[in-house]
C-alpha cells in the first residue's frame, strides 16, 4: 500500500512562499505520478500541479502558472510544491496523490490526509 503525508502548509502573508512536502512509503514510488490538488472553503477540489514518473514533464492548472513549481525526488520517495507570490485565494486544504502512470486521478489514486495552507491578505 501507498501512503502520503503532507507537510509544510501554514500561515502565510500575501505574496510570501511556502514549500509542501508529500512523503511516500513503499518502494515504488517511482512508478507512480504525482500530483497535487486544493480545496478551499466551499469549494470543490481541483488539480493544482502534477509530474510524470520521471519528472520530466509537469502540469499546472493556470491560475498557478508561473507563481508554483512541482518537483520530486524518487530517491527520496518525495514530491514538492514550492508555491510563491501566494495570494489569498490559494487558501485551501492541499492534498497530494498518486497514481500509476495512465490510470489518471480516480479511485484507483492515493491520497493524503492534506495540509491547511492559509494566506492572509
Amino acid at each position: 500500500q501507498v501512503q502520503l503525508v503532507e507537510s509544510g502548509g501554514g500561515l502565510v502573508q500575501a505574496g510570501g512562499s511556502l514549500r509542501l512536502s508529500c512523503a511516500a512509503s513503499g518502494r515504488t514510488f517511482s512508478m507512480y505520478a504525482m500530483g497535487w490538488f486544493r480545496q478551499a472553503p466551499g469549494k470543490e477540489r481541483e488539480i493544482v500541479a502534477a509530474i510524470n514518473w520521471s519528472g520530466g514533464s509537469t502540469y499546472y492548472v493556470d491560475s498557478v502558472k508561473g507563481r508554483f513549481t512541482i518537483s520530486r525526488d524518487n530517491a527520496k520517495n518525495t514530491v514538492y510544491l514550492q508555491m510563491n507570490s501566494l495570494k489569498p485565494e490559494d487558501t485551501a486544504v492541499y492534498y497530494c496523490a498518486a497514481a500509476l502512470s495512465g490510470t489518471g486521478w480516480g479511485t484507483n489514486a492515493y491520497w493524503g490526509q492534506g495540509t491547511q495552507v492559509t494566506v492572509s491578505s
